[in-house]
């Protein structure tokens, strides 16, 4: 894992559509984590998980 990776996980525990943004980019998968964020915050966290941990 690069230092780049390590600081996109840790800020997904904070802002999760943040670092959905930084590393996907304005798409759908940030406009899905921005709603599961606002509406509930731990499923947004954990996609946002997801999401980085995909690549």
């Amino acid at each position: 894992m690069d230092s780049s990776k390590v600081i996109n996980i840790i800020l997904a525990l904070f802002l999760p559509p943040v670092s959905v943004y930084l590393a996907r980019g304005w798409g759908r998968e940030c406009i899905i984590d921005l709603v599961l964020t606002i509406c509930i915050f731990f499923p947004g966290m954990l996609y946002a998980l997801y999401i980085i941990l995909q690549d």
